[in-house]
């Protein structure tokens, strides 16, 4: 394949550039979350201003996780387990236990017979036209803008990753690493208690983490869920067709693919994921090929919420109303399979 070559020459960390990262994301996050404290002082309001970048930078550290989880932030993976698992007390994300579930979604994403590993619940015109009336009002519920990227994603971090349930007893270290996390939010919750007390620490963080929930949680979303994804049955799927067709490049302005740490190069991430992200645009750049992939900018990626059912016949994805036109009956026989 002609983007293999590019590939290869791109994928090895560079330790200065990964210093420079950790030094121009961790101290302003810090700064910025102490400048916040200090302007409860006045209005809220300009607290919850300072509550923008300063979750951005929250999501620059979710991006830094990212690549240690990949084991591409650094060469060795001891110092990328360690700074993971540093970043992930800060995103309160136990880094092991994503890091497992992560892989799995890279190796099943656009896979129909392996839904739910690490990804976006979605359903099948079929699936959905199955339901009875209160299993479709809670997908659709489920689907909702404002319940997906606020209420649910700041309930995933904030609750759901504090627990050990659904995970396999033999997941050791994934189970380790959720219980060392929140002994390491509790010692967080420890320090802010003895110093800026609880109250303050909840006006200042609250805001941080319900933006970067959702922010994060629609970057993953928009990837991946779109009018001309990529869908198929495990027996037909294709993992390069998966990378190409299946994860789009997101056109966003440049300061905020600094803040998405390039993440918005998703199909190259996808193809491999031991490119670190600093590298992804000149990867792109030097790569013809890459641009083919499936590309929007961010006016044109907000139509992607109202994408909410595969349809296996029309081969993409569709809105509810398009499903609803349609009976059981008349639902797609190629999902039934793919189910």
């Amino acid at each position: 394949m002609v983007w293999r070559e590019t590939v290869v020459k791109y994928k090895h960390p560079n330790h200065l550039k990964s210093g420079w990262q950790i030094l121009n994301t961790l101290p302003p996050f810090f700064g910025l979350w102490y400048l916040m404290h200090w302007s409860l002082l006045g209005p809220y309001w300009i607290t919850l201003l300072l509550a923008v970048p300063t979750a951005g930078f929250l999501v620059r550290i979710f991006t830094i996780q990212h690549d240690c989880g990949h084991h591409s932030f650094f060469r060795g993976l001891r110092a990328n387990d360690l700074l993971g698992s540093f970043c992930g007390i800060l995103t309160i994300t136990p880094y092991h236990h994503w890091r497992r579930t992560h892989t799995r979604h890279h190796v099943t994403s656009g896979n129909l017979s392996h839904r739910g590993h690490g990804d976006v619940g979605v359903l099948t015109v079929e699936e959905y036209l199955a339901r009875s009336r209160w299993g479709r009002f809670r997908y659709r519920l489920h689907r909702h803008p404002l319940i997906m990227f606020f209420l649910l994603a700041t309930f995933q971090f904030v609750v759901v990753q504090r627990f050990t349930y659904g995970t396999p007893r033999s997941w050791r270290r994934e189970r380790r690493s959720v219980y060392l996390t929140n002994l390491g939010i509790l010692a967080v919750f420890g320090v802010v208690w003895w110093t800026v007390g609880l109250t303050a620490f909840f006006l200042v963080h609250g805001p941080i983490m319900i933006i970067a929930a959702a922010v994060g949680s629609w970057l993953f979303f928009v990837q991946h869920q779109y009018e001309d994804a990529y869908w198929e049955p495990g027996e037909t799927w294709d993992f390069h067709r998966s990378a190409f067709e299946g994860s789009s490049y997101y056109r966003l302005p440049r300061v905020l693919q600094w803040f998405t740490g390039n993440i918005g190069y998703h199909h190259i991430h996808h193809l491999n994921s031991r490119i670190p992200n600093y590298h992804l645009a000149a990867c792109y750049d030097e790569q013809p090929a890459f641009r083919h992939a499936v590309t929007f900018g961010l006016r044109a990626s907000l139509k992607c919420a109202a994408m909410k059912l595969w349809d296996a016949d029309k081969q993409r994805m569709v809105t509810f109303a398009e499903a609803e036109s349609r009976t059981v009956t008349d639902a797609p026989t190629g999902a039934r399979r793919a189910a």
